[in-house]
């Protein structure tokens, strides 16, 4: 029996949502990773995205462990000479609460085009409302 190649017109895509509030955050992101990826489904294939959509919801409730509050750093350069910045994670909780989420999560992702394409299935609110009501999301829950 031979495996057949799935194209995009035979890929189907759901939505789930999730609750991040009190969760750990690397854990949360694999989980999600692994989603919009596609790897839970048995019509994975790797140059292919077959992932479905995610909502996070709660994006400024989510945990860290340890002391990674006040230590780390994320980085990014503006592209001119000695425009090295940096923010922590507590200053980021304060301005951009949602970042901290996507930053995990679209690490986790391939590099690349393709992987800009799965991130884009990402949608990360700080509140507990969503306006995607008319995409009917499955909730997203996981055994601890």
């Amino acid at each position: 029996m031979k495996t057949p190649s799935i194209s995009q017109k035979t890929i189907t895509r759901e939505w789930f949502v999730v609750d991040a509030a009190d969760a750990t955050l690397g854990r949360l992101a694999t989980r999600i990773a692994t989603i919009l990826r596609g790897k839970h489904k048995a019509t994975f294939s790797p140059h292919l995205d077959v992932g479905d959509f995610v909502i996070v919801l709660n994006a400024d409730k989510v945990k860290l462990s340890g002391k990674k509050e006040s230590d780390k750093l994320y980085w990014h350069y503006t592209g001119f000479p000695g425009g090295a910045r940096s923010i922590s994670v507590a200053d980021q909780r304060i301005k951009h609460p949602e970042r901290i989420v996507l930053h995990a999560i679209k690490g986790m992702l391939p590099k690349g085009s393709l992987g800009r394409q799965m991130a884009m299935k990402l949608k990360v609110y700080n509140g507990s409302e969503h306006p995607h009501a008319a995409q009917q999301p499955k909730a997203l829950t996981w055994q601890v």
